[in-house]
């Protein structure tokens, strides 16, 4: 079993509404799924309430989470989107780290690595070593990403994760059906990005279980 623990409906760019994302994963042997659609200032309150309701496919094989992933958001404004996601009932809070292959504004992973509010930092691309030490510090864990594009650096982000001990997660940041993640896929990533068999075992069977493990 394992936890998806970034995916993306209807509510933002995915292809699937919520029943159809939590009974595909469900599926590929998922016991936990956060849907965390993207948002900004001004779509927040929307997305969150909505996805809230998706806790009712909660049932005794797979638990949903209300979540968000906050996404291009000038770091100046991202603190006060991320208070605003928790006010509205957001449980699980992902930031849009700044992957090589979008403009993402340069501070963002910086922010969201001091900010201990924030659950996971997605796909950091060349995060730094004050990034990801902050991260470590804030416990944000750092993401090793299954989706196409952003999972250019992760063997970078490895590499610089392992240094300073930050915990590490394996998402399939899914937007189509397709993009959904079995164990056996999360474990083709985790190596084919350099981790060793017992820090992948870390990365997809304890730590997101541990992350969570208080909701």
């Amino acid at each position: 079993m394992r936890a998806e623990l970034h995916t993306h409906s209807t509510f933002s760019d995915g292809e699937l509404i919520p029943a159809e994302l939590v009974r595909t994963a469900k599926t590929l042997g998922a016991s936990v799924i956060a849907i965390t659609d993207h948002v900004d200032m001004t779509n927040v309150e929307h997305v969150v309430k909505n996805v809230i309701r998706a806790v009712e496919l909660t049932d005794d094989s797979i638990k949903v989470i209300p979540g968000v992933e906050i996404t291009h958001v000038p770091p100046s404004k991202m603190d006060k989107v991320i208070a605003d996601a928790r006010r509205f009932g957001a449980e699980w809070i992902v930031v849009h780290g700044e992957t090589v292959v979008e403009p993402v504004e340069c501070g963002t992973n910086m922010q969201a690595a001091k900010n201990p509010d924030v659950d996971v930092l997605a796909h950091p691309g060349f995060i730094t070593e004050d990034e990801m030490q902050f991260a470590k510090d804030n416990d944000v864990l750092i993401e090793i990403t299954g989706r196409k594009g952003h999972n250019i650096t992760n063997g970078y982000v490895v590499n610089l994760a392992r240094r300073f001990g930050a915990r590490m997660v394996i998402n399939s940041d899914a937007h189509a059906p397709e993009d959904l993640m079995s164990e056996k896929d999360a474990y083709t990533v985790a190596l084919g990005a350099g981790l060793s068999k017992d820090e992948a075992d870390l990365a997809i069977q304890k730590t997101p279980f541990d992350a969570i493990k208080h909701l």
